[in-house]
């Protein structure tokens, strides 16, 4: 089983999801705005992407800056509490099978996990 944490407004997550297609999978999609990942899902994909929570975070977004997040004093944890609070900030797609995960980023990345 393939999940996709997707964003269906995100060309990077729109062509990933394609590309699973093109290859026959149908993924789970999570639409991780409207259902945002708790602190404790957020740890688990960090641990399967094998990245600390600095690295998935999208520093162009607006809650980037309003929140200070480029602090290099910040915590994972506190990294983490920021992201499940404006899910934005987490950067996309993420594509998981069993216990490794890879960002869309570029999509081809995904042909790692087939």
């Amino acid at each position: 089983m393939i999940t996709i944490y997707h964003n269906p407004r995100c060309s990077k997550s729109r062509q990933t999801l394609a590309l699973l297609q093109e290859q026959g999978i149908e993924p789970e999609i999570v639409l991780y705005l409207d259902t945002p990942p708790d602190a404790d899902t957020l740890k688990s994909l960090l641990s399967k992407l094998g990245i600390g929570a600095r690295q998935l975070l999208r520093k162009g977004e607006d809650a980037y800056k309003e929140n200070a997040l480029s602090n290099p004093e910040l915590s994972d944890e506190q990294l983490i509490e920021a992201m499940t609070r404006h899910p934005k900030l987490i950067e996309r797609p993420i594509v998981i099978k069993g216990d490794k995960a890879v960002l869309g980023r570029p999509p081809e990345n995904v042909l790692e996990l087939i």
